[in-house]
């Protein structure tokens, strides 16, 4: 099994609190209703989102995999980070056993905020993950955050 690390930035205008409880804390039913040709629902299957939750997120006809289960491993309301792992779903590829990622959002001088996302793949064997399967999967999360970030200053009052 190897490890592969890759590690992003994104920059917005909203502040850290405001972005945290839109993505993370109201996400689950934010998300489906911003982006459903993505996403079509999130279910808990154990727990309510604290850490040791499992969820099962089913993808929308517009996206390529079906569903994935995430288990929440840590949710730092104060500090703003949230950690989770795709634990089983077609994500993985039957190539890689987890992806766990870990996103702290910080305030930004202007007054918005920094999102710093450190992304960690687990491989099963000698598979060896190709650097477009990473740039994809960044692209798709860098258009979530850009549409909740769209969301939130179409819809100033929300959050």
């Amino acid at each position: 099994m190897g490890v592969f690390t890759y590690e992003s930035e994104i920059v917005t205008a909203i502040p850290p609190a405001k972005m945290f409880k839109a993505c993370i804390l109201d996400g689950d039913t934010l998300i489906p209703q911003i982006l459903p040709q993505a996403f079509k629902s999130v279910e808990y299957i154990e727990g309510n989102g604290a850490a040791g939750s499992i969820k099962k997120v089913t993808f929308g006809e517009g996206s390529q995999f079906k569903y994935m289960k995430q288990k929440v491993e840590a949710v730092d309301k104060d500090k703003f980070v949230y950690i989770y792992s795709v634990i089983e779903g077609d994500a993985l590829m039957d190539k890689l056993e987890k992806i766990t990622y870990e996103t702290k959002l910080e305030t930004s001088p202007d007054g918005g905020s920094v999102c710093k996302t450190t992304s960690k793949y687990y491989t099963i064997g000698e598979f060896e993950l190709k650097e477009e399967g990473i740039k994809a999967g960044k692209e798709k999360a860098l258009g979530m955050f850009k549409a909740i970030e769209a969301y939130l200053l179409a819809n100033p009052n929300t959050y």
